[in-house]
């Protein structure tokens, strides 16, 4: 999340939005400071859930759906409440996990008062809306404590910094399903302009206008800006939390994979560093688009990997040697990723260059990406199930291993639900007759890219837990 971002801006006033942009940074460094990690795991949480919810609820899913979605936004903060005084007690704050929430959603003030007249009207209102979320949602999270007040059994939550980082992941999965959604709904140059919104700051985009396609490739942008909030946060508490260099480079690592992603994400659509937009100053790149969705699902690997390092597991993890087959789980597992990447590759590269049927002339389908991404499958088919199934035989022979069967079985549960989704999307994409998107070939082809997701992340985690447990001769020389 860039500062130059938040505080560009032609059609809305710089002022504010340099204003907006200062004090929403200055204030992530304050929270920081002083709140607990649990409580600020919690907040951005609950932030998370109530974007996803809101998410769904303006994409028109009928008055009394989008009606008990908005409502459910208003019960993530009490719910959060109750849980953090049920089951954190005396390590996460029940009015500060809202506080928290309450700040992070102050991203979102700048749609509601956007498009103002004037800078003092536009920030009379902002500091209303957001005093308003901030009271507002650290009174319901106080509500919900009071609920949750009564003592119990203390629940098995992974250490702060790897719960931190577990709602990143959430975050950024979210994002992955709505970046697939706006290729799936033919969205992705909705929005001409970039890193502003129709000559708008992009935080300053008045919400009343986001219609349409409009609304799904604006909507995406906000939820990156909510993950490079959330990325830099896990960066500071992975540095309070932990002292191990390596982990702490990775951390970093990760929020550079996130500002590259979201600069990439911006490039798709202009082809270059411009704030204008006119179409003939402007290059979309399909290249882009295709690295930009390949991109997105490794950096989501990352940042569950760095949830799995910050684990008490990971770190009290007694290495295991000495017994037939070590060499080939760690080769097999190291292995599925690097085919996991060529099959992601091959079906960015098919979604991206695929025409759909319009005006009368039928879809054309890149045969190069759809022969390559079904052929490619088989290969990349046996590489997961070698490697799932020699993680499965090591926990059998030696039950220290244990960790490994269980990254066996969600591999191939992953496997199977990702196969059969890809039937189903090829099927819908074959199927489609007109320029008119059917909502089943929608729903199979995102699903089908979010599975894809977790699969990949599933095998990095395999790979990366065989080499925290297993020891080999030529490794332990290393």
């Amino acid at each position: 999340m860039s500062p130059i971002i938040l505080a560009s801006s032609e059609g809305s006033s710089g002022m504010f939005g340099l204003l907006y942009a200062g004090l929403f940074l200055i204030g992530v460094m304050v929270v920081i400071l002083r709140m607990r990690s649990q409580t600020l795991a919690l907040g951005f949480a609950t932030t998370t859930v109530q974007w996803g919810l809101a998410y769904l609820a303006m994409m028109g899913p009928g008055p009394v759906v989008g009606d008990a979605l908005f409502a459910l936004t208003l019960a993530a903060p009490i719910a959060a409440g109750f849980v953090a005084a049920r089951t954190l007690r005396d390590q996460a704050s029940p009015v500060g996990v809202g506080l928290v929430s309450g700040y992070v959603n102050l991203l979102v003030v700048g749609g509601l008062v956007g498009g103002g007249s004037s800078d003092s009207a536009m920030i009379t209102q902002g500091a209303l809306w957001g005093a308003g979320m901030l009271v507002g949602s650290g009174l319901l999270a106080w509500i919900g404590g009071a609920f949750g007040s009564k003592k119990s059994a203390a629940w098995p939550w992974p250490a702060p910094a790897a719960l931190f980082a577990i709602v990143a992941c959430g975050a950024i999965f979210l994002l992955l399903i709505t970046g697939g959604l706006v290729t799936g709904l033919e969205a992705g140059l909705a929005v001409p302009d970039w890193p502003n919104t129709f000559g708008h700051n992009m935080l300053l985009y008045p919400v009343s206008e986001m219609k349409g396609g409009v609304y799904y490739e604006h909507a995406h942008r906000l939820f990156g800006m909510l993950v490079g909030a959330t990325t830099l946060t896990t960066v500071l508490v992975v540095f309070r939390e932990d002292r191990r260099g390596w982990v702490r480079l990775l951390s970093i690592a990760a929020l550079l994979m996130v500002c590259g992603q979201g600069l990439m994400g911006g490039l798709r659509v202009t082809g270059k560093l411009t704030l204008s937009q006119q179409t003939a100053e402007l290059s979309p790149s399909i290249l882009l688009a295709i690295a930009h969705g390949i991109f997105g699902q490794i950096v989501f690997a990352t940042v569950a990997l760095l949830a799995a390092v910050l684990t008490t597991s990971w770190k009290t993890a007694a290495p295991l040697g000495g017994f037939a087959g070590a060499g080939s789980v760690r080769a097999l597992t190291l292995a599925a990723p690097f085919v996991l990447i060529v099959q992601l590759f091959l079906g960015a590269s098919y979604r991206h260059l695929q025409i759909p049927p319009r005006d009368g002339h039928p879809a054309f389908h890149p045969v190069w990406a759809m022969h390559g991404h079904l052929g490619f499958s088989i290969v990349a088919i046996l590489a997961v199930v070698l490697a799932a199934s020699r993680m499965s035989a090591a926990a059998r022979e030696k039950p220290e291993l244990k960790r490994l069967g269980s990254c066996a079985t969600v591999l191939i549960t992953l496997l199977i639900v990702q196969v059969l989704l890809g039937l189903l999307a090829y099927v819908a994409v074959l199927m489609r007759k007109d320029a008119a998107i059917p909502l089943w070939e929608l729903a199979f082809t995102s699903a089908h890219q979010a599975t894809g997701a977790l699969l990949f992340a599933a095998a990095i985690q395999g790979a990366a837990w065989t080499r925290r447990l297993v020891v080999t001769a030529q490794s332990e020389r290393a």
